[in-house]
């Protein structure tokens, strides 16, 4: 198979260019057959990541909200400890958290006049378990449902806010508080820390794949960034079929948004390297920031930067939430 590329890459020397389609299905069906296997295993390996789990806050109330198939998800609602609200944040979880790491990063959020609402989706934490679901970091149709259900539980709280609600996600709960953002207007405002796509983060992965188990430099050269996402796309669809789920596009998400976006990333994360949260941010529209903390790594930019980071997220939302609360109010 590699000889009669190596002569179809020949030919096109001398070709005219329309002989490019002929090539790229050549070499289409060729990346299929030879890599698809790694790139299906590789997508379904979990990370090693230390994962962060906080200890129960005695200011909270313990919350068990049902999911749109009913099953019971555990959450905690923290109110803030300043003489008034200034508005109410739907925390994120990073995967394999539990619902108390959100204290770690509200901190200052919640001493500042946000109440703080983190919820553990279905097979997470004390969440009720689902058995025909195995989650791993991509965000898939479960996750975003159930964040859903804990926007739904917000709308209906009898201190709910009327101007709505901020969202702040570390990790794989950015990238999922994205997706639910973009379809619903009462979130006004989304932060995340460490967010990532699929497609912007398995294209660079895929090429780096290829250079690792493919020899032909000539070949590697002349695919183009979108033949890789379409080949991506193909395997990815393939595990969904196979784990039942469905993989919704942080990308197009991020298109759709609209609205206030702060993005933190690590300058040190060689897990989502800061290129690729570049490329994802791109395609953000609205009034966007981005802000790579140097030396960091993925899901650290906190216990590099402490002050910086409380500062820079409590001033987002002081300025894209509570200030709306105030307009709205007057």
């Amino acid at each position: 198979m590699v000889f009669w590329l190596t002569i179809v890459v020949s030919l096109l020397i001398a070709v005219p260019p329309v002989a490019a389609g002929l090539f790229l299905s050549v070499v289409y069906l060729y990346v299929r057959w030879r890599y698809m296997g790694f790139l299906t295993r590789i997508f379904q390996e979990k990370p090693l990541f230390v994962v962060p789990r906080g200890e129960p806050d005695p200011l909270a109330s313990e919350v068990t909200i049902a999911a749109a198939d009913g099953l019971a998800l555990r959450g905690c609602y923290i109110p803030t400890t300043a003489p008034e609200r200034k508005g109410v944040i739907l925390f994120g979880l990073e995967f394999g958290s539990n619902r108390w790491a959100c204290r770690q990063y509200c901190q200052a959020l919640i001493a500042s006049g946000y109440d703080v609402f983190a919820v553990e989706t279905r097979n997470q934490g004390e969440s009720e378990r689902d058995a025909n679901y195995e989650p791993l970091q991509w965000v898939t149709d479960r996750d975003v449902s159930d964040m859903r259900s804990a926007v739904a539980y917000l709308k209906s709280r009898p201190d709910a806010p009327a101007n709505g609600i901020g969202i702040f996600g570390i990790s794989k709960g950015g990238s999922t508080g994205l997706i639910v953002a973009a379809a619903d207007p009462w979130v006004k405002c989304v932060v995340t820390d460490g967010m990532y796509g699929t497609h912007t983060t398995l294209v660079p992965y895929m090429q780096r794949w290829i250079q690792i188990y493919s020899g032909n430099r000539r070949i590697q050269k002349v695919l183009p960034n979108w033949f890789y996402g379409a080949i991506g796309t193909v395997g990815v669809k393939k595990v969904a079929r196979n784990r039942g789920v469905t993989y919704p596009s942080v990308e197009k998400a991020a298109a759709k948004l609209f609205r206030p976006l702060l993005m933190i990333h690590g300058g040190g994360d060689t897990y989502i390297k800061p290129e690729m949260a570049q490329s994802l941010f791109a395609r953000a529209t609205g009034r966007k920031k981005l802000w790579v903390v140097p030396n960091a790594k993925h899901n650290q930019a906190l216990h590099v930067a402490t002050d910086d980071y409380n500062r820079t997220v409590t001033e987002f939302f002081d300025r894209h939430l509570a200030k709306k609360a105030l307009e709205a109010v007057g």
